[in-house]
């Protein structure tokens, strides 16, 4: 079972995600992105990728597509919140659309 991110630790590992445009998500314990591709083959290939590490990892983000963007949302479900691994899938998918 995953830890949830503390108070202390979130300002260390959620920074840098903001930085990139990752954002707190309205009344959740979760995290959220936009990425914005050039078609649908762009977008589907980069979630293709990404799913191939969320699977890996056996963390599974929350996320939709419609044509050339996807929206991410990133929380840990068997802790009810923010853990180390949605830092570590959102670091990834940063990497995998060369925002890191």
């Amino acid at each position: 079972m995953s830890e949830k991110l503390s108070e202390e630790t979130r300002k260390t590992v959620l920074a840098p995600l903001f930085a990139t445009g990752w954002a707190m998500v309205d009344g959740r314990d979760a995290i959220v992105k936009t990425f914005k591709f050039n078609d649908f083959s762009d977008a589907f290939g980069w979630m293709t990728r990404a799913a191939i590490w969320a699977e890996k990892w056996n963390h599974h983000p929350e996320w939709e597509n419609v044509y050339s963007k996807v929206i991410v949302t990133l929380t840990t479900h068997d802790c009810d919140g923010l853990s180390a691994l949605d830092a570590k899938l959102a670091r990834k998918m940063d990497g995998l659309f060369g925002t890191a």
